[in-house]
């Protein structure tokens, strides 16, 4: 077996759900590439090493520069604020490193485009961790579209609820708040949340022409970690934007930090002529399934548990019944990714792919600006 040295970048939440992952896909697939937790770094030389040592890396660097430029690493994979992966993945692609990326891919488009030149100039593989892919049902439900169960499409709708900023009191910037920052995020609940249920949508549906948007800052000022002082909050609390699909169908997305009693609440439905499919992250097992075409008599949404052998993934974990959760999606793309490697088809979204996202985003934000149309892209 090969081995796939990797340089991890950032040991936060990411960080240990990658690392996870490279430490469990062998285990249970059969991969021709074995991940070697080769270096992690990070700019605080005692984090970064009780990262390393927890998790079992074989050594540390608190430059990124410096990772990247080894000859010992295969593929560098960032897992920092968003405003540092423009950088990091150029630089990588430029010492023929294969890049992983946390997403949102970039800060804004042109930054993604560059990003999206130096990986397809350079030839390496690439891959951003949009994991809510890999989700067995999230799975099962590409499987069911692209079969022609739902037939035609007209309805796609996604929420994606927090409340984890309502406190005035929370402040801004540094570890741990930088999705607060513009300057570190670029977007908020944008290109934080509603990125995860874009994705998922344009990989479900189709490419989406063209939004309208709202967006909303209910805390004007926090105080900045970084400075100590008082300053304005520029990211978005909260997002609603209409779309509209190149398929005809219309859709309806929402996400907020401050929705009182949901910690991470994202749901998506999507009706069809025949059938609607509907999923829920708190019961992300599950896919809830209705076909119009059933008997009258026994008509009705039922609740598909995706544990069986033969739905997505499902053959390489429990005897059926048994579910799984949330780290299993991190699982699942390390071992697309390497087959990607194998097979030379690549483990999606690529960085490529992951800029149709990016697009979208950037279209939200400039419709809630102007409060008109945007077209995708434009």
């Amino acid at each position: 077996m090969k081995e796939l040295n990797v340089g991890l970048i950032g040991y936060g939440f990411m960080g240990r759900a990658h690392s996870n992952a490279y430490r469990q896909a062998g285990k249970f697939f059969d991969l021709s590439y074995e991940p070697v937790l080769k270096a992690a770094c990070a700019r605080s030389k005692d984090k970064i090493q009780a990262f390393a040592d927890n998790w079992g890396y074989e050594g540390v660097e608190t430059d990124w520069r410096k990772l990247v430029e080894r000859k010992d690493i295969d593929a560098i994979d960032i897992c920092t604020p968003n405003n540092y992966h423009h950088d990091i993945a150029i630089a990588a692609a430029q010492a023929g490193k294969m890049v992983l990326c946390e997403k949102p891919l970039s800060m804004n488009p042109a930054e993604g485009l560059e990003m999206v030149e130096a990986v397809e100039k350079a030839g390496v593989a690439n891959m951003v961790w949009y994991n809510y892919r890999r989700v067995p049902a999230v799975t099962l439900a590409k499987l069911l579209i692209d079969q022609g169960r739902l037939g035609r499409i007209f309805h796609y709708r996604a929420v994606f609820l927090q409340d984890w900023t309502i406190s005035a009191d929370l402040p801004q910037g540094g570890t741990g708040l930088w999705r607060l920052d513009a300057a570190a995020a670029g977007a908020g609940v944008t290109g934080d949340l509603l990125a995860h249920c874009i994705d998922t949508a344009l990989w479900l549906n189709g490419p989406i022409s063209s939004v309208t948007a709202m967006t909303e800052i209910f805390v004007k000022e926090r105080q900045h970690n970084l400075t100590g002082k008082v300053e304005p909050v520029t990211i978005d609390d909260a997002c609603a934007f209409l779309a509209r699909f190149n398929n005809g169908s219309l859709a309806t997305f929402e996400s907020t930090r401050y929705a009182r009693g949901h910690k991470a609440l994202y749901t998506f439905e999507i009706n069809g002529e025949h059938a609607s499919i509907q999923w829920d992250l708190h019961d992300l097992h599950r896919l809830n399934y209705f076909d119009h075409r059933d008997d009258s008599i026994v008509r009705g949404w039922r609740s598909v548990h995706v544990s069986d052998s033969d739905m997505p993934y499902m053959d390489k974990w429990w005897v059926p019944g048994l579910q799984i959760g949330y780290e299993h999606s991190f699982i699942h793309g390390v071992a697309d990714f390497i087959k990607g490697l194998e097979t030379g088809e690549p483990a999606q979204p690529t960085f490529r792919g992951a800029l149709e996202t990016q697009y979208v985003c950037d279209a939200v934000l400039k419709s809630a600006k102007s409060g008109t149309w945007q077209a995708v892209g434009a």
